[in-house]
């Protein structure tokens, strides 16, 4: 059983993006930019911000005194997402 299917070619760029440019004016850039280090600033004032950074603290300690125990525990933690995340071949 056959069917015919429509088939539409197109060349180049839509017509309603071939006008705009392709990168980020200065003043763009410069939104972005404050938009982006205010939400940063608001995260770190959040509760869970807070919590994070905590967090890197007391690893960071951890880290400092006892380091062989540190890399142990990244190894396997590498070790075990690599196995889990392995291809079948």
């Amino acid at each position: 059983m056959e069917q015919e299917v429509p088939v539409t070619l197109h060349s180049g760029m839509p017509k309603e993006l071939a006008g705009e440019p392709l990168y980020e004016t200065p003043k763009q850039q410069s939104e972005i930019r404050e938009t982006l280090a205010d939400a940063l600033s608001r995260f770190k004032q959040s509760e869970l911000g807070t919590l994070l950074l905590n967090g890197v603290e007391k690893t960071t300690e951890y880290i400092k005194k006892k380091p062989g125990q540190a890399m142990l525990f990244s190894g396997v933690a590498g070790a075990l997402f690599g196995l889990l995340l392995k291809r079948k071949r």
